[in-house]
C-alpha cells in the first residue's frame, strides 16, 4: 500500500494548488484526478468560457469598426474555429497543471477514487493512505425537475462549450454568471438570445444598480430578458425546444432550438464514500471547520463542497490555509465577506463586500459615491462608456464596506477594493492615493471622491 502524507482527491484550482502548497512545506503528496487535471475549472470552466468571450469580444470590435475611424468591410466568424480555440488555450492550461505536478514531485493517480475508513483511498481496486486526505471534487451544473438536461435541447454549461453548430435561438434559463456569460457570447455570435431569471433582477446577488445596469446594456445589445419569470414545462419532442415561462402576466411559450441551464452548481459528493467514512453533510455539502477538518480526524474538505462560495479563488485560498494548518503553520481563518466576485460578460462585474441594501439592513450608517464610466477620459477614449464604481463607506469610522463595479475592464480593478479592505483603509487614504490618468482605474478614487462631496470631475 503506498502511504503518502497528503492525498488530495480531485485536480481543479482547490485540488491542485493545495497539492502544490503541500508540496512545498514538504509534505510527500499525490492527487486523484478522474478525468483532465485542472478540474471544471480549467478544461470546461473559468479558462475555456473566457476564451470564448475574447473571441466575441473581437468580434463585436470588427462589427463597430467604424466607431473607431476604421474600415473593415470583408470580416465573417467561423463558430467551429472560435470553440477549437477554446478547446486549445484549455488543453495548453491542463498541460500546464500537468509540469506543475511534475515540477513539486507530485504523483498523479488517474481513476476514480473512494474514501475508506482509516484514512484510506481506493482507486479502480488500488488502496493508497495518506494521514491527511482532503476532499476537493467540485461541483457540477445542477438540473432542476422542471428542466431535465438530455445534453442536445436542453444543456448544461459543458455542452454549451462544444456546440456542433452555432443555435439560432437560445433560451438561458437562471442569470448568475455562468448564464449572462453564454448569452453575451451567443448574441455577440449572432444567435437571439432571451433570459428567464425567477428573480426580480438578472445578476441578483450584485448590487440593485449594478443588475439595473447590466439589463440595460444587454437590452440595447438586443438580448431579450425576462425577470420574475419561471420555465414550467418544456417540450423537445419537435425539431426544437419549446418552454412554457410562467409571468406576473400569465403564460408564455418561448420557442427555440436549445434551452441552456444555468441555474446553479451541484457538488460531487456521490459515491465518493463519505458514509462510509462518516463525513457529515449538511445536504449537498461538507460541513468544516474554519480549518476545513471535517469532524473524522484525517479527513478535510474544501472548495464547492463545502458551504463558501463556489469560487475558484476561494478553493485555492482554502486549499492553502488547509495544508499550511496541516504542517503546523499559525494561519487565520479566511474573511468570506472579503471575496471579489467576477462576471465576465460585456460590460464585466466586479464585486466585493456588502451592498447598499445589505449595509443598510446592517444599521450602518453609511456614505455612498458612484462614478459613471460616462464621464471617464480612458472609456470615452476605448469606447466603452457603458457603467460605472459604486462605493460604499461608513459614515462613523470611514470603514470601506463595499465596491461594485461594472464596465470594461473591472474584473481586472477590484483587487485595489480587496486590498484596501484587507488593510482597512479608509475613504480618506483612498483620496490620498494618487490614481494614474488615464485609466479606468481612476474611477475608484473618483467614486470615493464623490461618497465624501470631493469628486472633481461630476
Amino acid at each position: 500500500m503506498s502511504k503518502y502524507d497528503v492525498i488530495v482527491l480531485g485536480s481543479g484550482p482547490g485540488g491542485y494548488v493545495t497539492a502544490i502548497r503541500a508540496s512545498q512545506l514538504g509534505l510527500k503528496t499525490a492527487v486523484i484526478e478522474k478525468e483532465s487535471l485542472g478540474g471544471v475549472c480549467l478544461n470546461w470552466g473559468c479558462i475555456p468560457t473566457k476564451a470564448l468571450l475574447k473571441s466575441a469580444q473581437v468580434f463585436e470590435y470588427l462589427k463597430h469598426a467604424s466607431d473607431y475611424g476604421l474600415s473593415v468591410t470583408d470580416y465573417d466568424k467561423d463558430f467551429n474555429a472560435v470553440v477549437k480555440r477554446s478547446r486549445g488555450v484549455a488543453e495548453g492550461m491542463s498541460k500546464g497543471v500537468q509540469f506543475l505536478m511534475k515540477k513539486n514531485k507530485i504523483e498523479v493517480i488517474n481513476g476514480f477514487g473512494t474514501l475508506k475508513p482509516g484514512k484510506k483511498v481506493e482507486v479502480d481496486g488500488t488502496v493508497y493512505s495518506a494521514d491527511h486526505i482532503v476532499i476537493a471534487t467540485g461541483a457540477r451544473s445542477r438540473e432542476l425537475p422542471s428542466l431535465p438536461q438530455d445534453g442536445k435541447k436542453v444543456i448544461g454549461y459543458r455542452e454549451a462549450m462544444t456546440l456542433p453548430t452555432q443555435p439560432k435561438k437560445m433560451i438561458v434559463v437562471g442569470s448568475g454568471a455562468i448564464g449572462v456569460e453564454f448569452a453575451y457570447f451567443y448574441n455577440s455570435m449572432g444567435t437571439e438570445v432571451t433570459i428567464v431569471e425567477y428573480l426580480p433582477n438578472i445578476v441578483p446577488v450584485e448590487d440593485i444598480d449594478v443588475s439595473k445596469q447590466l439589463e440595460k446594456s444587454f437590452k440595447k445589445s438586443g438580448i431579450n430578458v425576462m425577470t420574475s419569470a419561471e420555465v414550467t414545462k418544456v417540450d423537445t419532442s419537435g425539431e426544437g425546444v419549446k418552454a412554457t415561462v410562467k409571468t406576473a402576466k400569465g403564460e408564455q411559450v418561448l420557442e427555440a432550438d436549445i434551452i441552456l441551464s444555468a441555474v446553479g452548481i451541484k457538488t460531487n459528493i456521490e459515491n465518493i464514500g463519505l458514509e462510509d467514512v462518516g463525513i457529515a453533510v449538511d445536504r449537498d455539502k461538507i460541513l468544516v471547520n474554519d480549518y476545513y477538518q471535517t469532524n473524522i480526524p484525517g479527513y478535510y474538505a474544501i472548495g464547492d463542497v463545502t458551504p463558501g462560495q463556489a469560487l475558484a479563488h476561494v478553493a485555492s485560498a482554502e486549499g492553502i490555509l488547509c495544508v499550511e494548518k496541516i504542517a503546523g503553520m499559525h494561519v487565520e481563518a479566511l474573511d468570506y465577506g472579503n471575496i471579489p466576485g467576477c462576471t465576465y460578460a460585456s460590460p464585466e462585474i466586479a464585486s466585493v463586500g456588502l451592498t447598499e441594501k445589505q449595509a443598510k439592513d446592517q444599521g450602518y450608517d453609511i456614505k455612498v459615491g458612484k462614478f459613471p464610466f460616462s464621464a471617464s477620459g480612458k472609456a470615452s477614449a476605448s469606447g466603452a462608456k457603458d457603467g460605472f464604481v459604486k462605493v460604499i463607506f461608513d459614515a462613523k469610522y470611514g470603514e470601506w464596506l463595499g465596491c461594485h463595479m461594472i464596465g470594461a475592464g473591472v474584473t481586472d480593478m477590484i483587487a485595489e477594493a480587496v486590498l484596501g479592505r484587507k488593510l482597512e483603509t479608509t475613504g480618506h487614504e483612498v483620496l490620498k492615493a494618487v490614481h494614474p490618468h488615464p485609466t479606468m482605474s481612476e474611477a475608484v478614487m473618483e467614486a470615493v471622491a464623490d461618497a465624501y462631496d470631493e469628486v472633481i470631475h461630476l
